[in-house]
Formats: C-alpha cells, sequence, structure tokens
C-alpha cells in the first residue's frame, strides 16, 4: 500500500503473518505516513506484506516465498520510489532474499532499494539498536524537559524481551535507571536487583528459550504467569515494547496508582484508546508510537542516505544522528502541543505536527 510520497519516497515494512489483511495494511501505510514525517527526514508513507507464515518453515521455503514475492513487487519500488524495510516476520534474512531476487530481475546493484539489509551488502550501523535506543532518547527527552527528571535512579518496567525491548532496557542501565521487570508471551519476570539482561538475551537470542528460564539462575526473582501483571509492578516508568494493546484501561488504571511518571511505546500502539486517554489526562508522560518508536525508521532513513553516498559512517556517528533525530521529534512535538495549549497531549502534537507536514508539502506540489 502506497500511501502518500508528499514528503519523500513511499518508505515502510513488509509484514508476514496469517493477520495480514487489506485492511490492516491500508491502516498501517496511514499511520506510517505520520510517524515518517516526524523524523524531519525525507520519507514517505507505505505498508505492505502477506499472510504467509514463516513460523515452522524451512529456509529453503521462506527463501522461495520471498523470491516468488519479489518477482511481484520489484515493478513498484525503486530507490527513488518506495524503499521497504522489514517488520513481523521479516528479518535481515528474508531481506536477503528479497535483495537477492531483486538483483536477478533488475540485473544490477541497487542496495537503496531496501533497508535493514546485512552491514555486508549496505546495510547500517545501529540498525538492530535503533527503536529501542530512539525510544531512550525520546523518553530521556521527555523526562528532563517536561519534569525535570532523569533515568537516573528509576525503577523502569519494560514489556517484551526482544530487539526492541533489549536494547531499550541497556540504554535504560547505561543511563542510570534499573530494569525490574521484562516479559514474553507466557509471563513476566520480576527481579528487585535489576534484571540481568546478559542473561535475558541469552536465553532469547542464544538458545531462543522462554523467558521463565531466567528463574533457573535468579533464585531471587518471581514469575508471574500472565504478561499483563507486568505492570502491576510499582516502578516510575513504563515501556511497553511487546506487542499492540498491551495496556488496557485496568492496567493503566493500575500504572497510575502506582505512581507511575512516565509512559512511552516502543511497541505499535501497545495502549489502547482509553488507556492512553487515562495518561494523558492525569498529565503524566505519554509517549506515543508514533513518535517514541521512530528510531527504527529514522536510522533506516540513515541507510538510505548512505547508499546514496556508498558510504558507511561510523556507529558513534549513527548514534549523535540517531539522538539528534528523537531530540527533535520530541521537541516539535511537545512544541506543537503547547501552541494548541495541551502542553500534556504529545499525542496530540505528533498528530497535529505531522499532518501539517505532510498536508503543507503536497500543497507546495499542487496536490489536493
Amino acid at each position: 500500500i502506497q500511501h502518500n510520497s508528499g514528503v519523500g519516497p513511499y518508505k515502510g515494512g513488509l509484514r508476514f503473518h496469517p493477520t495480514v489483511n487489506l485492511s490492516i495494511l491500508k491502516f498501517l501505510a496511514f499511520e506510517q505516513t505520520f510517524k515518517n514525517s516526524l523524523t524531519t527526514l525525507p520519507i514517505g508513507g507505505a505498508k505492505g506484506g502477506s499472510d504467509f507464515d514463516p513460523h515452522g518453515k524451512s529456509d529453503k521455503e521462506i527463501m522461495r516465498f520471498c523470491q516468488s514475492f519479489m518477482s511481484e513487487l520489484y515493478r513498484h519500488i525503486g530507490k527513488d520510489i518506495d524503499v521497504p524495510a522489514g517488520d513481523i516476520g521479516v528479518g535481515g534474512r528474508e531481506i536477503g532474499y528479497l535483495f537477492g531476487q531483486y538483483k536477478r530481475i533488475r540485473n544490477g546493484f541497487e542496495n537503496g532499494v531496501l533497508t535493514g539489509k546485512d552491514l555486508l551488502y549496505g546495510g547500517s550501523l545501529l540498525r538492530p539498536e535503533a527503536t529501542g535506543y530512539g525510544l531512550c532518547y525520546f523518553t530521556k527527552n521527555a523526562l528532563e524537559k517536561m519534569n525535570n527528571t532523569s533515568f537516573e535512579g528509576k525503577n523502569v518496567l519494560i514489556s517484551g524481551s526482544g530487539n526492541v525491548a533489549t536494547f531499550a532496557a541497556d540504554k535504560v542501565m547505561q543511563f542510570g535507571g534499573k530494569v525490574l521487570a521484562m516479559s514474553d508471551s507466557d509471563g513476566v519476570i520480576y527481579d528487585k536487583n535489576g534484571i540481568d539482561l546478559k542473561a535475558v538475551k541469552e536465553i532469547k537470542e542464544g538458545r531462543r528459550g522462554r523467558i521463565r528460564e531466567y528463574l533457573e539462575n535468579h533464585k531471587d526473582a518471581l514469575f508471574l504467569d500472565d504478561p499483563h501483571k507486568i505492570w502491576t509492578i510499582d516502578a516510575d516508568i513504563a515501556l511497553p515494547c511487546a506487542t499492540q494493546n498491551e495496556i488496557n484501561e485496568e492496567d493503566a488504571k493500575t500504572l497510575l496508582k502506582n505512581g507511575i511518571i512516565a509512559v512511552c511505546e516502543g511497541a505499535n500502539m501497545p495502549s489502547t484508546n482509553e488507556a492512553a486517554k487515562l495518561f494523558i489526562d492525569n498529565k503524566i508522560i505519554y509517549g506515543p508510537a508514533k513518535a517514541s518508536n521512530a528510531g527504527g525508521v529514522a536510522v533506516s532513513g540513515l541507510e538510505m542516505s548512505q547508499n546514496s553516498m556508498r558510504y558507511n559512517w561510523s556507529r558513534e556517528e549513527v548514534d549523535a544522528k540517531l539522538y539528534s533525530i528523537m531530540t527533535n521529534i520530541f521537541d516539535n512535538i511537545y512544541a506543537t502541543a503547547k501552541e494548541f495549549n495541551n502542553p500534556h497531549n504529545l499525542l496530540q502534537g505528533a498528530n497535529i505536527y505531522g499532518f501539517k507536514k505532510v498536508s503543507e508539502a503536497m500543497i507546495a506540489q499542487g496536490v489536493n
């Protein structure tokens, strides 16, 4: 779904999951347009995918599907037209298979046509860390500029234990915070001494295990058998990084009762509308996903820039650019929220700022 190219070429992830349908892709493309506009990079909005389920398939089966998929997709994409990336079910392996087929069909090395690539053929340093790191950079700015505080000494809840969650936890710890709990679909690990992130990574990345295995070597930790129970733990900051609608109205009430000061979203739309309204009405910091988790697509945009230059920035250079982008996102939406006399509503600020940028670009191009 190529939704809008007012600001730049279409850009959005490809999703391989049984739940994919046309309606979902239309909605995701719509959201992607405004998320991408917040990054200040010249990228438009799109989304694609298939109801193909890679789970349980062999590498060869996945490769053959990716090749067939690209045999249709290649007509519609290009580095100045539409630049897909990965999403649920589409990681580095799938991007590699898709890119290989694009090369065969086009008979050329146009590495700017896909992002999320391996470093061996045009990927960017810091791309795996980008969403989690960017989430913490956004939250750091919000804490400092809205509450005159920081991560230092704060207790933090991070749902999930995948890519976004683990790198968010890494950055929270670098900023002086303590991560008390993480989760997966089975339940929650709660460690009052602070989560041992190395152990979590070894379980989830090293042996693809379940997070309850953490208790085998951490006898003081507790396991809660429902992922929603993570929001019952007393903490200062919540960073939902697992899945959509994981914080409902009751969860939000519990967080507020326990004195939460900030909820910033690492997953796509993890708070229901009712939960988000409660956070905003109670004037706590609420970072909406389209702003706070834009670090991933921001570094995808930086990957496009590096591909255009046939050059790679160092890890430190990419990190500095990511920090600057996330700071600009916060500053722009906070200023917009204040302009409309609602300084605690970063969701409204993000929606208005993103819509204005896209609509003004279209008007300037004579598009009604």
